[in-house]
């Protein structure tokens, strides 16, 4: 490792989370310090999975911070070199979407740009956006009006193994297709991608010098049915729910360009695999039989 590398130190916000848990793994692989924040760093359900990651016992500081309070990142990105926000609310359903969702998103994303603003070394801010169209609007007008290097990176339904110890979102709406929770599966289409591929092209867009803008990280654009036959070709025991959720013709499928991506030097993770390692990692650690 090079020396340059290990005296390199980032900011990670939401830690916890099902990307940022595998973010932080790939940069302490990578010899980078982590800072990493979180709303409450003495849940031990929130950080024992991140203080047994390898690095993380010399290199991974931990740090209390909340989203909607101003000025409680400046200290934390204080001589790092790049920031990861992903940090924001992701809920299914929401009594206040503007209190729940809307806000926090929002706010929150001004709040850890204007740390950044106050410190010189930070070269670069690497965002991961998940449907918030307002909050990307505000953090794009921020981040030109105070010449902030902002790459903001788009996934699309993200699976894989996951490295917390409790079930995310997407892995809830998986354990119900499969738990035989659902009668029927949804006629909508997925833009599914591989956990692993996108914390590693938001180390890639930090590193490579000539990133820019926004990236679209999808793996594949299909069917919700198409995930339930690889499923059962994978695992033919399984009672998996065989008819759709109704009866309307199913929306057509899209494609999602890769061009951009591949200047992040990103081969994607195929669907089969992700499903495969994603169902795999919910039987060890017993949230499923096989």
């Amino acid at each position: 490792m090079s020396e340059a590398v290990a005296e390199k130190v980032v900011c990670v916000t939401g830690a916890a989370g099902f990307i940022a848990s595998w973010l932080v793994k790939l940069l302490l692989l990578r010899g980078y310090t982590v800072k990493a924040t979180l709303r409450n760093p003495d849940d031990p359900t929130k950080i024992e999975h991140l203080l047994a990651l390898e690095g993380a016992k010399e290199r991974l500081h931990l740090f209390k911070a909340d989203l909607l309070e101003e000025g409680s990142f400046d200290s934390i990105v204080e001589g790092c070199e790049g920031v990861f926000h992903t940090a924001s609310p992701v809920l299914l359903e929401v009594a206040n979407p503007k209190v729940e969702l809307i806000d926090p998103a929002v706010n929150g994303t001004l709040n850890v740009l204007r740390s950044c603003t106050k410190v010189p070394s930070i070269r670069r801010v690497l965002w991961y956006v998940l449907s918030k169209t307002l909050a990307e609007e505000a953090a794009w007008k921020f981040a030109k009006e105070n010449g902030i290097d902002l790459v903001t990176m788009n996934p699309g339904f993200v699976i894989g193994p996951f490295l917390q110890p409790t079930i995310n979102l997407t892995m809830e709406i998986i354990l119900n297709l499969i738990n035989g929770g659902a009668q029927t599966f949804p006629s909508s289409t997925y833009r599914w991608v591989d956990v692993r591929d996108v914390a590693n092209a938001h180390v890639q867009a930090f590193e490579i010098s000539s990133a820019s803008g926004r990236y679209c990280l999808v793996e594949r654009v299909t069917y919700c049915s198409e995930a339930i036959k690889i499923l059962q070709e994978l695992y033919p025991a399984l009672h998996l729910p065989q008819k759709n959720a109704d009866d309307e013709p199913p929306m057509p499928t899209y494609q999602i360009s890769k061009e951009k991506v591949k200047s992040l030097a990103i081969d994607f993770i195929p669907l089969e695999v992700s499903l495969k390692d994603t169902m795999e990692n919910l039987k060890e650690k017993n949230f499923i039989k096989l």
